[in-house]
């Protein structure tokens, strides 16, 4: 799996973006999330990747100034009620995980995670242990993560060694009871 492939398995997760509507309003641009009906200044997201809903899909660009967006050479101008979308963040923890783990075993988390209807942006707290042992020659021990959908609750354990071999295994439980594990080992 190559980064161009993990970067797609980011694209399609499930509630990736905060998506919602612009008006303009006092002479600047706010934007209301969909989901949560709060309003925030367009401009807290100058110099962020935004979607714009435009001629029946998403053009994506970079928010250069309230109210413009650049698509590859083309600025394009915000008008009041445009249907805006804005990539979530990925808690700092989690995506140095991500980055971390093998391709095998980022693959099997992330599709089991969605399987269980999560998504990565569902991550509300990540504690990444993998992180203080960069220097170790054997790094062994266990990533806590907690995930939110807004329908349940799912708490995941990564226990990891990489040695002589790499393994990590993967628990998850979900608030319902309902545990699955899932464990990957490389000689």
């Amino acid at each position: 799996m190559n980064r161009q492939q993990r970067m797609h398995l980011y694209d399609i997760q499930m509630r990736a973006y905060t998506e919602g509507s612009v008006e303009y309003i006092n002479d600047q641009w706010i934007f209301f999330d969909e989901e949560t009906e709060e309003a925030s200044l367009l401009e807290n997201f100058l110099q962020q990747e935004i979607e714009i809903f435009r001629m029946n899909r998403w053009k994506t660009g970079i928010l250069e100034d309230s109210g413009k967006i650049r698509v590859g050479n083309e600025i394009i101008m915000v008008r009041d009620h445009d249907k805006i979308r804005i990539r979530k963040h990925l808690i700092y923890s989690l995506e140095k995980l991500l980055e971390g783990i093998n391709d095998d075993a980022f693959f099997q988390f992330v599709t089991t995670l969605n399987s269980l209807n999560f998504s990565i942006y569902d991550c509300i707290y990540c504690y990444n242990h993998l992180s203080f042992l960069s220097d170790e020659d054997c790094k062994d021990g266990v990533n806590f993560m907690v995930f939110d959908n807004q329908e349940h609750i799912c708490s995941v354990q990564h226990h990891f060694c990489y040695f002589e071999r790499v393994n990590d295994r993967f628990e998850f439980t979900l608030n319902t009871g309902k545990r699955l594990i899932i464990e990957k080992m490389i000689s």
